[in-house]
């Protein structure tokens, strides 16, 4: 027996292939990604295919499904963020972020990371696999169905900064992002994608090469090296003038403007003289830093810096010619950082196993 395939996961070329090889037209490939896009959840559903194609399909394919496990909206109604279970039970975050210019949702692109961020909650477990371009397209499909059905607008936005590293699952992301551009499909613009990955310097490289204008955001987080190999492992591979080098190159191909997301810790990365070191390796460079305050995550022992430091901190870039914003912190009391409600909720299970 044939193992069915994920058909979510299939590019509109691929999708083509597939109806020639069961000698249908050419056209209804595009139907039918309209429908998987839309979100339908059965063959049968596509109304306007024949029957014999609708039975065909359903012989050699499945449609990606996710279970919401649990969803918790903050208490100002800012942020929403949804824990999804996988059709192998393994379990993804993603999180509405609701600004004045519309919804963004940063999704997942991994169950788990292993790129071992001290400070991130992300990384505890390590990887468990990748995710399929058809289950990061789920998670926009479902959140935008969520949406709808109170009222709201739908996602405008999509940042790949959710459990996982995008680069490390580089196929992948990038299929993700060119069929989400589809017009005949979700229709979203190059320029509302945001992805931010750790620093996988070749990888970056790659993607630069891809032509596609969408936002790269690099988690800086230090001004040198040194500080950073103490809290990113993958430092010990890739130099911030690695770096450095290959964020002007993303810049020169594409023409956006990169971003350099930097959260502040404690007695760690946030004094002034850190704020001068990183102003000195940026300046010159069309970039922008994010800076963030850190979210403090149980068992892990960084705590955030101070309102007066994280101010200073802004202050010194800003004196020294960067561009620099504070991120507007959103979902505090919903476990909105990376991770979190996943962690909380594997060790709540965890614990009722124990109890047996």
């Amino acid at each position: 027996m044939v193992e069915k395939q994920d058909i979510l996961s299939l590019s509109l070329e691929e999708i083509q292939q597939a109806v020639q090889e069961l000698g249908q037209p050419h056209y209804r490939a595009q139907q039918i990604l309209q429908w998987l896009h839309r979100g339908v959840k059965s063959f049968d559903d596509m109304t306007d295919l024949p029957k014999a194609l609708r039975e065909l399909l359903a012989e050699r394919f499945y449609i990606v499904k996710l279970q919401m496990l649990d969803k918790r909206t903050s208490s100002a109604g800012d942020a929403t963020k949804y824990l999804f279970l996988l059709q192998d039970r393994n379990i993804i975050e993603s999180v509405v972020m609701r600004y004045k210019y519309g919804n963004s949702l940063c999704l997942s692109t991994q169950v788990g990371c292993r790129m071992g961020c001290k400070f991130c909650a992300s990384t505890i477990g390590g990887l468990v696999r990748n995710l399929s371009a058809g289950e990061m397209l789920a998670q926009v499909i479902e959140v935008n169905d969520d949406l709808e059905k109170v009222g709201e607008r739908r996602v405008g936005n999509i940042v790949l900064m959710g459990i996982g590293e995008p680069l490390d699952n580089y196929d992948n992301t990038v299929k993700f992002i060119k069929m989400i551009h589809y017009p005949m499909g979700l229709n979203m613009s190059y320029r509302r994608i945001t992805l931010s990955t750790c620093g996988l310097v070749p990888r970056m490289m790659d993607l630069a090469e891809e032509g596609l204008p969408i936002t790269l955001s690099i988690s800086l987080h230090a001004p040198n090296d040194e500080l950073r190999k103490l809290i990113m492992p993958v430092a010990s591979a890739y130099s911030i003038d690695d770096i450095l080098k290959a964020s002007r190159y993303y810049f020169k191909k594409t023409g956006r403007r990169v971003t350099f997301e930097y959260a502040l810790i404690s007695d760690l990365n946030d004094r002034e003289r850190d704020a001068v070191e990183l102003a000195r390796r940026l300046k010159g460079f069309p970039c922008h830093v994010n800076i963030i305050p850190l979210n403090n995550v149980r068992g892990l022992g960084y705590k955030r810096s101070s309102q007066a430091a994280v101010e200073r901190f802004v202050s010194v870039l800003k004196s020294q010619g960067i561009a620099v914003t504070k991120r507007r912190e959103l979902g505090l009391d919903i476990e909105g950082a990376c991770g979190q409600l996943r962690r909380s909720y594997l060790e709540r299970v965890e614990a009722r196993q124990d109890e047996r």
